[in-house]
Order: C-alpha cells, then sequence, then structure tokens
C-alpha cells in the first residue's frame, strides 16, 4: 500500500453506514414532530406496551440499525410531555422554535467546546449577548450563556460574593458573615445559590410582599441597616424581574434606589420575565433594569428556542474574571488574555448561542416583540374570561403572562375542601390531555396555574382552556357532594 493512500475506515468504530438515509430520516421525523405542535392534540397519547418492555431491557452488546432506534426515539418524545404543544400551559417551557432544533443539530455535529478559543464560535456568543441586552435594554453585554436559570442566578451572586468578601473564593468566608435580600416569592434558584456560594440559607433575607407580590422597598432598606448594624455583609440584592409563581415585577428603580445608597450589588433575576421589558405594554415595569449590576434571563423560556440556553448579563466585565479566573497548566493564556473558562463556572460549555443568535437572525427582534405581546394579550383574555365566571377566582393582578386561579363550585354543593378539589383537578386536566396545566399553592390556597409563553396558542384557544376546566372542575366536585351535608355560605 502507498504511503499517500487513503485508509480504510475500521470497521469496529461507532459509525453510520448510510448517513445521508439515516439524515432524511431523522429529518422526517423532526417534520413530523413540528406538524404535530401546529395544533392542539385530542390527548396524550401513552407509551405503547412493546416499547415500554423495550425500555426495560437490560444493555445491549449487540446494537441494532439506526433505523430501529431512531424510529423508538421518536416514538418515546411523542408520548412525552413536550412544551412545544400549543395548550402546554402548565409551566414556563419553551415553545420549540424551528430555527432552535436547526441551531441545536449544526452546532451538535461539530461539538464546539466554548472553554477555551472556539474561534468563530466566540464571535457568535460575544453577538449574541449584544443581542440580548439591546433587545431588553440592559446597557451592558459582558456575560457568558450558561446552562440554565440556576447557574446564571449562581454566577452573578458567586461575582457579587467576591466583590463584598474580597478573597472569598480563597479563603472562604473566614469568620464573615454575609446576606442575600429577596422577596418571599423569589425562586428556589436563589436559595441554592446562597447555598452554594457558602454563605448559608439561613442568610437569606426573604422581606414580605406588596399587595401586587413584589419587593418593598422600605423593607430591604431596613433589613440592610439591620445586618450591618449586626457585622453582616449585604452581598447582593435580587429582584426579581417576573417570578416564576405568579410573574410579579418589582419595583426595580426603587430597589436600584436602595441598592445605590448603600452600597450593594443589584442582581435582576429575570429568567422567566425579561423578556418582556422588550414589549411597549411591559416595558414600563422594568424601569430601572437599566442600573442592575448583574441581570439573568433563560432564552428557553419566553425566547422559545430549545434547552438549554441561558444568559447572565453583568455591568463590570472584569467581576467574572474576579469570581472565576484562574492559571491552570493544561489551559494556558494565549498573551495574558483569560480565557472562556476564567468567567464561568462550567468547564465543557456547548455552543448554546447558536439557537438564540439563529432566532434573532431568521425572525429579527420585531418579531419577538410580537411574540411576546401575543402572549401577554392571550393572559389579559385569560383574566377577562374567568373574572367574569363566578365558577373561578382570580388569586393575584397579573402583571405579566402567569395567571393563578382556582375553581370555586357553588351551585347545590355541600361543603367542599377547595385546596383538595383543585389540587385534583389539575391531576384530572393533566390526565383528560386536552390541556396541560399544573397545580401551584399562593397565599396556602392551591390553585390551577396558566403560564403563557408558547407562541403557537392562539386567541381562539383560551375559551377552550375554561370550558375543559369548568368540565372537569364540575365533575370532580359532583363526585365529591354527598346529599345531606351542610351547605356551602
Amino acid at each position: 500500500m502507498s504511503a499517500n493512500a487513503p485508509l480504510e475506515p475500521r470497521e469496529d468504530r461507532p459509525r453510520l453506514a448510510d448517513r445521508e438515509a439515516v439524515l432524511a430520516l431523522l429529518c422526517r421525523y423532526i417534520a413530523e414532530a413540528w406538524r404535530s405542535f401546529d395544533e392542539p392534540r385530542p390527548e396524550e397519547p401513552p407509551v405503547d406496551v412493546a416499547l415500554a418492555a423495550r425500555l426495560r431491557e437490560p444493555l445491549p452488546e449487540e446494537g441494532v440499525t439506526p433505523e430501529e432506534a431512531l424510529d423508538d426515539a421518536a416514538r418515546v418524545l411523542d408520548a412525552s410531555v413536550s412544551p412545544s404543544r400549543p395548550l402546554y400551559l402548565g409551566y414556563i417551557g419553551s415553545t420549540g422554535l424551528e430555527v432552535g432544533v436547526l441551531g441545536a443539530a449544526l452546532s451538535a455535529a461539530y461539538d464546539v467546546n466554548l472553554a477555551v478559543t472556539a474561534g468563530g464560535a466566540d464571535l457568535v456568543e460575544r453577538q449574541a449577548l449584544e443581542w440580548v441586552a439591546s433587545f431588553v435594554g440592559f446597557p451592558h453585554s459582558f456575560g457568558a450563556f450558561t446552562s440554565g436559570g440556576m447557574t446564571s442566578n449562581l454566577t452573578a451572586l458567586l461575582a457579587a460574593r467576591e466583590r463584598a468578601l474580597p478573597g472569598a473564593r480563597l479563603r472562604g468566608l473566614d469568620g464573615r458573615r454575609g446576606a442575600v435580600y429577596c422577596s418571599d416569592e423569589a425562586h428556589h434558584s436563589i436559595m441554592r445559590a446562597v447555598e452554594a456560594c457558602g454563605l448559608g440559607s439561613d442568610h437569606l433575607r426573604r422581606l414580605p410582599l406588596d399587595d401586587l407580590r413584589r419587593m418593598r422597598p422600605g423593607d430591604l432598606d431596613a433589613a440592610i441597616a439591620a445586618d450591618r448594624r449586626a457585622g453582616v455583609t449585604p452581598v447582593a440584592v435580587v429582584a426579581n424581574g417576573g417570578t416564576t409563581l405568579t410573574g410579579a415585577v418589582d419595583p426595580l428603580d426603587q430597589i436600584a434606589d436602595v441598592c445605590d445608597r448603600r452600597g450593594v450589588w443589584l442582581h435582576v433575576d429575570g429568567a422567566y420575565g425579561l423578556p418582556a421589558a422588550a414589549t411597549a405594554s411591559a416595558g414600563p415595569l422594568f424601569a430601572g433594569l437599566e442600573r442592575a449590576d448583574s441581570a439573568t434571563l433563560d432564552a428557553h423560556k419566553w425566547l422559545g428556542v430549545q434547552k438549554a440556553c441561558s444568559v447572565v448579563l453583568l455591568r463590570d466585565g472584569t467581576a467574572l474574571q474576579d469570581a472565576f479566573g484562574h492559571e491552570e497548566r493544561y489551559l494556558l493564556h494565549r498573551e495574558g488574555e483569560p480565557n472562556a473558562v476564567d468567567r464561568t463556572l462550567e468547564y465543557s460549555r456547548p455552543f448554546r448561542s447558536a439557537r438564540l443568535w439563529l432566532a434573532f437572525r431568521v425572525h429579527g427582534a420585531a418579531a419577538f416583540r410580537g411574540y411576546l405581546d401575543h402572549t401577554l394579550a392571550l393572559a389579559r383574555r385569560l383574566v377577562a374570561l374567568l373574572q367574569d365566571d363566578p365558577a373561578f377566582e382570580l388569586l393575584h393582578r397579573p402583571q405579566l403572562s402567569t395567571v393563578c386561579f382556582r375553581h370555586v363550585p357553588r351551585a347545590g354543593l355541600g361543603l367542599l375542601d377547595l385546596n383538595a378539589h383543585n389540587r385534583e383537578l389539575a391531576l384530572a386536566v393533566q390526565a383528560d390531555g386536552r390541556v396541560y396545566l399544573a397545580a401551584a399553592v399562593v397565599d396556602e390556597q392551591v390553585c390551577l396555574r396558566v403560564c403563557f409563553v408558547n407562541f403557537r396558542t392562539r386567541d381562539d384557544e383560551i375559551e377552550h382552556v375554561v370550558e375543559v376546566v369548568r368540565e372537569l372542575g364540575a365533575r370532580l366536585a359532583g363526585a365529591s357532594y354527598h346529599p345531606g351535608e351542610q351547605q356551602r355560605t
């Protein structure tokens, strides 16, 4: 054999015999999935018995054809709960934008790692950060794409900890105490981040809510002052840019006043709600965002791309280097320049930004503003229907696209545990399959929670959601009624 002759591929390595045919099959499955998202399904199909049996088999020594494996994978996914379906309203999922699939598939093929230097991918990530910051009106675009809101919030709080308690990353707290402040409705990831920072969840100050379920700036100011008197260092204030439970947006401008006066880092957790800052109808709620030190946004929520694609933005580009920068013998710095990993918690970091970059390139910012306005309008439509219906009770005044309500059957019923009734109703709705809702608890009242982030949900489907809940709620209430019980007043 000539020294320059091409090597024959090894037969013992994992490879596809006919890549083009398998790719065509995959494209067919993806196209079928997209078509299934165009209209609500009458119910969610179960996993069939034969497939379920195969999913219990032990590790195979010999493989099957890629066609067989892909067929099973597609059937499993079709029988799974997907947030891309138009009436998936229970949790904050994505819309599964088609261009996000394309970006994910293409970037997965190249498997770029944004840990050191990735060439062109570095330029896309830089531009995507600038575009996100511009879209929401945050005047700084230092930051990174991360694995989710938990990681983004933790990244920001680690930077804030190093600023407030210098050297904590090296020596630990060293006898010092630090506190973080948030509203009582802040996401649980803030507590986890405070624990991971070594501050201890006992030093998370969860402050009471006002009548719009927002943090009270006066309470915040008093809490910071009290901690300083007690020798506790205020590390950061976490303001909500749309809570997961009810969509509440804290008064950012007034909170920024407190942070400026007290010299405390202001972080805005906008994992769900921050994209609404780009809209005319909800934008005023975010006045003061530009004064924050950091902000979090999950593009895999209200911006519709696939998980995971979160963003953390910071005012000061050196803050991440201070919190994460290091020298390592196998990750040398070029001419003293930091590597990408010097500003993130993660090492192996995939090309997540490609999905959002491609979505902005294909659709443009104006289309996204339209999508967001559409879902905000859906929430207002649902609120109007519920307010006019005596069978339902709203539990808060919605600010964004999240609506919490409960079914309150009245006519001809005996005593009914409304918490138990609405918990069972949420399960009944999920089992029914026409609509996907979930239970939540607002002020110790179990309710149904709807969050409109899916661009596929149509105006004319909101009445259908109400009718399904009414039908199943009445059926449950009737089953719970026993003649002779005391009537509700």
